[in-house]
């Protein structure tokens, strides 16, 4: 059942897939919204420039139309005469087409941007197989299709005779109207009419665009075996990833074991904690934490300190709040500065016995350490929640 549903496509597409689809041309696309916006367009713009671009164009063809016997028989001429016409009838037209060319580049910025990739236009055998065909005629996403295709036709074919039947008597007075008022009456009827249906378009847009961007996202949705493969090759394979933590960890150690017949003395708990110190006059600010560890890894630093002759201190209360306090390789906290001093000055004094004989100097029986650097001590569990 866990093999079942890891293959079923649950999981919301990732942007890695995303952008895949958008290079293979793949984007959300709504033909309803394109036809809307365009159709819109050219209603309203039909409604605030259209008396003015007819009266331009009805100068023109008139003009056109009227010119003298010679041009009729010089070829020539008509020619520049025809040309210099048509040049005028694109700048009467260039507002209109220029506003419609605004929009349809601009309509795809609404829902899925811009794209520009030529992968779209690769070949595609796959497309001429008959059976892929008859499945996609059959398939959900044709009568979908299909659905939407009657209720386009229902919606603006009701808006459309309720338009007709309230403009019924303005377009019968329009015989009985001078021609000139009569034809700007009826482009103004034909222009609000067809405003009007293209705004049962706006209805269908609306509803389009939310279903074409579920439709895509659940397109793209993913399994979670997919999910994995992806994480895998992006951010590599979680076991290799452990398994280079762990290599690291490992150098990290023998890095920190390698300092420790460096150091000037280890600090223990006796058996949890070791803490090596090491403090080089007139190089150092304070003393530096070389290494440190818990139970097998402090075993270990006891070991090489011993066969490296470093002097070993019991001191549980001090070994403790070094390694919870001080970080590998930073000097210690400023708090630990005077019970580090004595440390440091019984292995002094004992180097200095070792080296001249005479009495060998008493380890520290107890060494004040701040309460609140101590992780036993309750006031320091209050305030780090951390305890051994």
């Amino acid at each position: 059942m866990a093999e079942d549903s890891d293959l079923e496509k649950t999981e919301p597409a990732s942007a890695r897939k995303l952008e895949q689809a958008r290079e293979e041309g793949d984007v959300p696309r709504s033909r309803e919204l394109a036809t809307c916006t365009i159709l819109l367009a050219g209603g309203l713009g039909l409604l605030f420039t259209g008396e003015g671009m007819v009266r331009r164009l009805n100068s023109m063809l008139v003009s056109g139309l009227s010119f003298e016997r010679e041009r009729a028989f010089d070829f020539d001429l008509l020619l520049m005469h025809l040309g210099a016409s048509a040049v005028d009838v694109l700048i009467a037209m260039a507002p209109f087409a220029g506003l419609l060319i605004l929009v349809a580049l601009g309509s795809p910025m609404l829902i899925g941007g811009w794209l520009f990739t030529a992968k779209s236009l690769m070949p595609n055998f796959g497309r001429l197989n008959p059976m892929s065909g008859l499945g996609n005629m059959f398939s959900v996403r044709a009568l979908v299709e299909l659905g939407k295709a009657i209720g386009k036709t229902l919606l603006v074919g009701t808006i459309a005779w309720m338009v007709i039947s309230s403009e019924i008597e303005p377009m019968l007075a329009l015989s009985t109207e001078p021609l000139a008022a009569g034809s700007a009456h009826l482009g103004h009827l034909l222009v609000t009419g067809f405003i009007s249906i293209v705004c049962g378009l706006v209805v269908i847009a609306l509803i389009d665009v939310p279903y074409v961007l579920w439709q895509y996202a659940s397109k793209l949705k993913m399994t979670r075996e997919e999910v994995r493969q992806e994480s895998k090759e992006s951010d590599g394979d979680p076991q290799v990833k452990a398994r280079i933590r762990q290599m690291q960890r490992e150098m990290a150690k023998r890095r920190m074991m390698s300092e420790v017949p460096t150091a000037d003395v280890v600090v223990t708990n006796p058996t949890h904690y070791a803490v090596a110190l090491k403090y080089t006059e007139g190089k150092m600010r304070a003393p530096k934490v070389v290494a440190k560890g818990a139970d097998e890894v402090a075993a270990k630093i006891r070991e090489i300190a011993a066969e490296n002759k470093v002097a070993l201190l019991e001191a549980p209360p001090l070994a403790r709040a070094l390694y919870r306090h001080a970080e590998l390789g930073d000097e210690i906290p400023a708090a630990l500065y005077t019970a580090v001093a004595e440390v440091l000055a019984y292995v002094f004094q004992l180097r200095a016995y070792g080296r001249d004989g005479g009495v060998r100097p008493q380890a520290p029986d107890e060494i004040d350490v701040p309460s609140e650097l101590d992780p036993l001590n309750p006031a320091a569990q209050k305030t780090d929640g951390r305890t051994r």
